[in-house]
């Protein structure tokens, strides 16, 4: 605890007083925000992490089977597409694709469309494996909004909402 404190400082308000003592000149007041977002978030994918495992699959894994899975029937999208959804790269998402096809969650075929071009397919087995784990993440994101009251969670969303609406424009329906 911090001399005149009544409460013990967090991560990151003992960085902001160390950066304000060492940096008087600066305002430091940003990180309280950032800096708290970007811990929070760490946490956040780590719990989320915890139900994918239970799964056999990772974090990028469980994207594409749900990104496949929300797509609706045929369940199926061009790599480019997936890649472009779950935002990485062309060469990462192949890695991702490889092993759920090995593992029999999707398959990869020449498009019908366009005769250079392939889909990816969401199998039975993976259908019902990303029915089950997204299942179980709905319950879990549930369990960690809840950590929060209802008026905070609605609050919190709303702000994150307008923010991120400065960064990226939103979808059209």
């Amino acid at each position: 605890m911090v001399e005149g404190m009544s409460e013990p400082l967090d991560h990151i308000a003992r960085i902001q007083q160390q950066w304000a003592r060492e940096r008087p000149d600066l305002d430091v007041g940003p990180q309280g925000v950032i800096g708290r977002l970007h811990r929070l978030a760490g946490h956040l994918t780590e719990q989320l992490c915890v139900v994918y495992r239970r799964y056999g699959l990772k974090e990028g894994e469980f994207d594409v089977l749900a990104a496949l899975r929300r797509a609706g029937e045929p369940y199926e999208y061009a790599p480019g597409e997936l890649a472009a959804f779950t935002m990485v790269t062309t060469g990462a998402m192949t890695k991702r694709l490889d092993r759920l096809e090995r593992d029999g969650l999707v398959t990869r075929r020449v498009s019908e469309l366009d005769g250079r071009g392939r889909v990816v397919a969401l199998t039975e087995a993976g259908k019902d494996l990303i029915d089950r784990a997204f299942t179980e993440h709905m319950r879990n994101e549930r369990r960690l909004v809840d950590e929060l009251g209802a008026e905070q969670a609605a609050q919190l969303e709303a702000l994150l909402a307008e923010w991120l609406a400065r960064f990226e424009t939103p979808l059209q329906p």
